[in-house]
């Protein structure tokens, strides 16, 4: 069996690598960067809605006047 004075000795060690092992856990727990947004949304068939739409409305607000 191993005395107490032995288990003074390696009390020291012990604890390092226990805090060791307990901090290389928390290193790598943080996963990749997430991927880069795509660089814009299109515009389609919105554009001649929204140009007809415009378009309607600036004549209304005329004739209203």
């Amino acid at each position: 069996m191993f005395k107490l004075n032995n288990l003074k000795n390696y009390t020291p060690f012990v604890l390092f690598i226990s805090v060791l092992l307990i901090n290389t856990g928390e290193m790598f727990a943080q996963g990749p960067p997430p991927p880069p947004p795509p660089p814009g949304l299109p515009i389609d068939g919105g554009l001649l809605f929204l140009a007809a739409s415009a378009l309607v409305y600036g004549v209304r607000n005329i004739k209203k006047n």
